[in-house]
């Protein structure tokens, strides 16, 4: 599967030029933001870790044999990419227990940065944002027309798809996630089954977001239409007087796609009808979704850009700063600027 297959059309045009990302791990730098204060005492050890070339799940092994405790007491916010460098909070329950000496989890591909005692373990999805430092090179393309699609960005935002990585490898998430509902099964394996009804969910919202940026509503609200802002999982109806409400213009407040589950869809009017018509189009992955016990849920349909500033380090490097919430993609943004070209290679454009 492609990536307009998998993503959708482009909001502000085709790519500009071409550039490679990922040519070091320095080349993608996240930075977990949490806003919990940590009370200096308590059951769980919590690390503030860096890593680089190493996936959050390799490094919670590798923090639990240090600690020499069962993986289960080690616990993440979030799913850091391997080829990165990332910074991100890891906690460890040790209740009853000194700090152990954790220097056995470290080496050139993990540091433990700081620690500190927390009554409460870390969880999934607690952190508030990611912060994130992309430098683009192998840079092609006119700089003045990046710099004033950038400037529209900051100014109006980018769709929120799901980046291609949640897909797999040109799409093959999807291709099992469509075998397995076909057959009206679910895989035995947790992590599996987690990855492929999440890789379902994203896909129809994908589809749902691109149908709404082909036709240009996805910055606005129309009646029938769910809004929710920013950092806020709630959500409610618009009608006439909030479909004008000033919150949109300055992108605090957005429409949102569903999270396909259990239930009708709240939405109404035009939009309960395009979020029916994408349904029916994948009735497999649907029913398979609601069949698992999944729960009906929304998505910001535009995603902000926190804090974006650029420049060029050098004649064919772009470096790119922000901050996104949690759960979206820093390469899709990316990809409302330039097509990707694979690590060595410079004539085989792709995108991510």
């Amino acid at each position: 599967m492609n990536d307009l297959q998998l993503l959708g059309p482009r909001a502000y045009g085709e790519a500009l030029g071409s550039a490679v990302l990922k040519a070091t791990a320095e080349d993608f730098q996240v930075d977990e933001v949490l806003d919990i204060p940590l009370t200096g005492d308590g059951e769980h050890l919590w690390l503030w870790v860096e890593k680089r070339g190493l996936n959050t799940e390799e490094a919670a092994r590798r923090i639990a044999k240090a600690a020499g405790v069962p993986l289960r007491t080690v616990s993440y916010a979030g799913l850091k990419d391997r080829q990165a460098l990332t910074r991100q909070w890891f906690s460890v329950q040790l209740p009853g227990k000194a700090d152990p000496d954790m220097s056995g989890a470290e080496n050139d591909t993990l540091k433990i940065l700081k620690t500190a005692r927390h009554k409460r373990k870390l969880q999934r999805g607690a952190h508030s944002a990611n912060g994130f430092t992309l430098r683009l090179t192998q840079l092609v393309g006119d700089t003045a027309a990046i710099d004033a699609r950038l400037q529209l960005i900051a100014r109006h935002g980018i769709p929120n798809y799901f980046g291609s990585q949640r897909f797999g490898h040109n799409g093959g998430n999807v291709v099992d996630a469509r075998e397995w509902a076909a057959r009206k099964a679910l895989p035995e394996q947790r992590n599996v089954r987690s990855r492929l009804l999440s890789t379902a969910r994203s896909y129809l919202f994908n589809q749902v977001l691109a149908a709404r940026v082909a036709d240009g509503s996805w910055q606005r609200a129309q009646v029938g239409d769910l809004l929710a802002f920013t950092d806020s999982r709630s959500f409610f109806p618009a009608g006439e007087a909030e479909c004008s409400d000033p919150r949109l213009a300055i992108l605090d407040l957005h429409p949102t796609g569903p999270q396909w589950g259990e239930g009708d869809s709240p939405a109404k009017g035009l939009t309960y009808e395009l979020e029916q018509s994408v349904a029916a189009g994948e009735a497999d992955l649907r029913d398979w979704l609601v069949k698992a016990g999944m729960s009906q849920e929304r998505r910001i349909l535009r995603l902000p850009i926190g804090g974006l500033t650029w420049h060029y380090p050098g004649p064919d490097i772009l470096q790119l700063e922000f901050v996104l919430p949690a759960g979206c993609f820093a390469t899709v943004l990316v990809r409302e600027l330039v097509d990707l070209v694979p690590v060595g290679q410079t004539d085989s454009p792709c995108v991510f």
